[in-house]
């Protein structure tokens, strides 16, 4: 069957650091159809992850919902893994319709499209919730939920129309806060109890900073590696001053053995390549560090700098997508809308 790499989504991942917030646990789920799978690419998915982690997973091929993580196959009650897989095989025919309906909007009748839907919940070192919920058809935003005015928010024109289908339905929205604000944070609170242990640990990641010369341009790109728990902040400085509006992120990917993976990148003249320095704060390092790129790169564990040679290079991890999706249980399962 197909990797969860496959369906890996484009739209920016929150990196977990929001000021004085910080997000403590989180429950997503990404559900994904296809319109014309092939060998090896199954027509409906869907994936769970807490913390970022999977550790669900279901396909239209297999037929049955079954545990990514060693906490969830242990913990789970009696009738969890039924009662998800009957929720799941509700929800493969809905999506079919559903990515139907959304390629009759944009009048794409032939080649291959993919509706993604992600919802979720995280619970912020406040004690307070943010929900999220997100429909995308081919790796863009059709429409969202926003939690905090109970207002769907439409990306273009074509999603107009099923917006204003759903906010005539006042059962959407009251569907969606419902899940978002209750049901969702009840069920990752029983999952965290769950995988207690493995899902408070903390590792710390390793750091490699590197660089390349292009066209008078200096490209420098600072990549942590197999950090646990998800949350991290990786940012350029000039100086003293941190550089983010000149700075490119990448999500942050969980590898196949539970850690993470992210990287930053920034641009500069190469004769200031001296005044840049990497600074990576996480919650398994006591303090932030701060990595420079020498002469032949480095790799940093914490605080500790080690020349390229004396340290392994940076692993290659194959990677899930990061997303928050959607439970059916948060809703009617019949999204109603109009063509």
């Amino acid at each position: 069957s197909v990797s969860p790499q496959f369906f890996t989504c484009h739209w920016r991942v929150l990196q977990g650091l929001e000021g004085s917030l910080r997000v403590l646990h989180s429950l997503h789920y990404l559900h994904v159809a296809v319109s014309d799978p092939s060998l090896g690419i199954p027509q409906y998915m869907s994936i769970g992850f807490v913390d970022g982690i999977p550790f669900t997973r279901y396909d239209s091929e297999r037929g049955r919902v079954e545990p990514l993580t060693q906490w969830i196959k242990d913990g789970a009650e009696p009738g969890y893994w039924n009662r998800e897989t009957q929720i799941s095989v509700g929800n493969q025919p809905v999506a079919a319709r559903n990515l139907e309906i959304l390629r009759g909007l944009y009048n794409q009748s032939r080649g291959l499209h993919t509706m993604q839907r992600l919802l979720g919940c995280d619970v912020l070192s406040d004690g307070s919730v943010r929900g999220s919920y997100r429909l995308g058809y081919d790796g863009r935003d059709f429409i969202s939920f926003e939690l905090g005015s109970g207002k769907f928010v439409a990306a273009d024109s074509a999603a107009e129309i099923t917006r204003r289908h759903w906010e005539q339905d006042e059962i959407e929205a009251e569907a969606r806060t419902n899940y978002l604000k209750h049901i969702c944070p009840e069920w990752l609170r029983k999952y965290v109890g769950y995988g207690q242990k493995e899902l408070e640990r903390k590792e710390p990641p390793a750091v490699h900073v590197s660089g390349k010369e292009e066209h008078r341009t200096l490209i420098l790109s600072c990549h942590a590696y197999g950090f646990y728990p998800k949350t991290i902040a990786v940012n350029w400085m000039k100086g003293d001053e941190i550089w983010d509006q000149e700075t490119e992120w990448g999500g942050v990917v969980p590898n196949s053995d539970g850690t993470f993976h992210t990287w930053a990148r920034i641009e500069a003249l190469p004769e200031e390549r001296e005044q840049y320095r990497c600074r990576v704060e996480h919650p398994g390092m006591p303090e932030p560090g701060i990595f420079a790129w020498g002469e032949a790169g480095n790799v940093g564990i914490g605080n500790r700098e080690f020349p390229n040679g004396d340290s392994p290079s940076p692993p290659h991890y194959p990677a899930y997508g990061a997303g928050s999706g959607w439970d059916s249980r948060g809703g009617s399962g019949q999204d109603g809308w109009t063509g």
